[in-house]
């Protein structure tokens, strides 16, 4: 079920916010257990087993971790059964079909449907288990609030990843106020707005120009085609986050910023502390310091590093696009830290134009069918040649909202001043502006079933 189907607007939220306004505070929680398992069941009746199985799993791990002697052995229990069911479901294809292409052997390649949102709620668990092992939490007695923690549906399919820390005190005691029902409800307008009016434009035109083939597209189309998806995975993802922040904040929760307009950017360094900014403190708490971080020496740093890219871009899905793509960013990152993030400091409009060039032309291979696909792609944008018309790759609606997603990714708010933007805020356009971003996305979801969800496959 997705944010921005009509199944989820019209009627699971709405009596969801319903019931939870009606039940006691005791049964608060109870409620949005069922009411996450049932929006997660949606898809996928029978992997339900798989998240019930894993809330049951961390809470008896974080109960063991307090209680008996050998922490450590039931830490490392606990984090390698969340791992290795994890590793089956999103790798075990992956890892037999490398296998055979490595060794020309013929080992029948495994179909397992991958469980939606996994990647997210296992990497919560295992933060929790660890984070009790820490002594940063303590296992609680009660588990209605672990299961609710890793169930929660506003960022159970698409983070952002939240630590049990971050919400502990809020799954105990919170409170539905209209002013944060308020705040929520705007916050959610507007990311719905993101993704459905500027993503699922953008979307076509991407798809268009990776659908027709990297022999096919010419130099300019293949740039107008990486520029689409470099904007359409940004309102897209941002736009699926804005929803889960402002669901949070609707039902009293106060959940973690997952991006901070990352196409202004200087450095690609700069851009993972912008971009999936959760999951980025996920890899930087729990894989690169404890594997020693900056403290051990230079070279130590670039292995720690290259092992934190390479697990991101893994994290993502089973396949070389991925990883290439993360193996591409840490490369950058480390031409970085050897001495050009100074040159590129000394301008700060060039540092911003390369950066977004460097991942622009990193999410080709990210978007891109396979690995060779992804590299022909890229060396398509390099090739002067004849291809596709531009006027196959949109309309003036295309345009027009391309337009809005260049100056919406950080640009025009950056430029407003202060006073203008508050009293905006403050003001009834505000609210008539979202009346008509929620009128505008309830008419393009009635009017197309083109509806796709990037995130939706990790």
């Amino acid at each position: 079920m997705l944010f921005s189907s009509a199944v989820f607007l019209w009627i699971f939220l709405p009596v969801v916010i319903a019931g939870n306004l009606l039940f006691e505070k005791r049964f608060s929680n109870l409620f949005l257990l069922l009411a996450s398992l049932f929006f997660y069941a949606w898809g996928e009746p029978v992997l339900i087993v798989l998240i019930i199985f894993v809330i049951i799993w961390s809470y008896f791990i974080g109960l063991c971790i307090e209680k008996c002697n050998n922490k450590k052995i039931a830490l490392f229990i606990g984090v390698s059964g969340d791992l290795l069911l994890l590793g089956y479901y999103k790798y075990a294809g992956f890892l037999v079909m490398s296998i055979n292409q490595a060794t020309g052997a013929s080992f029948n390649v495994p179909e397992i449907a991958l469980p939606i949102g996994i990647s997210f709620y296992t990497f919560q668990a295992i933060s929790y288990i660890v984070d009790v092992y820490r002594g940063k939490v303590k296992a609680t007695k009660d588990p209605l609030p672990v299961a609710v923690y890793i169930s929660f549906f506003p960022q159970l399919i698409a983070g952002p990843i939240v630590k049990y820390s971050d919400v502990e005190s809020r799954l105990h005691e919170r409170k539905m106020t209209a002013e944060g029902f308020a705040t929520g409800f705007r916050r959610f307008i507007y990311g719905l707005g993101k993704k459905v009016l500027i993503a699922n434009v953008l979307a076509k035109c991407a798809d268009a120009v990776f659908d027709h083939g990297a022999a096919n597209v010419g130099m300019l189309p293949a740039w107008m085609g990486a520029l689409a998806y470099t904007f359409q995975i940004y309102y897209d993802f941002s736009g699926y986050s804005d929803m889960a922040l402002g669901l949070g904040c609707m039902f009293g929760f106060k959940l973690p910023e997952n991006f901070n307009y990352p196409y202004l950017s200087k450095s690609i360094t700069e851009f993972w502390q912008r971009w999936h900014i959760t999951l980025g403190a996920w890899f930087r708490e729990y894989v690169y310091i404890p594997l020693g971080g900056n403290r051990k020496g230079k070279g130590r740093t670039y292995v720690n590093l290259w092992i934190v890219f390479f697990l991101s871009g893994l994290w993502h899905g089973a396949d070389f696009t991925f990883l290439l793509w993360g193996m591409y960013h840490g490369a950058l990152s480390f031409v970085e830290r050897m001495g050009l993030k100074k040159l590129l400091d000394k301008s700060k409009v060039l540092s911003r134009l390369l950066c977004f060039i460097a991942v622009s032309i990193g999410w080709v291979m990210f978007r891109a069918k396979n690995a060779a696909e992804g590299v022909s792609m890229i060396a398509a944008m390099f090739t002067p040649a004849a291809g596709m018309k531009l006027w196959e790759l949109g309309d003036m609606k295309t345009a027009a909202v391309a337009l809005c997603a260049v100056s919406g990714c950080g640009i025009l708010q950056t430029l407003l001043p202060e006073k203008l933007t508050k009293w905006y805020r403050e003001s009834l356009l505000e609210v008539i502006v979202c009346g008509g971003i929620l009128f505008f996305c309830l008419a393009a979801l009635a009017m197309e079933e083109y509806n796709p969800f990037i995130y939706y496959q990790f």
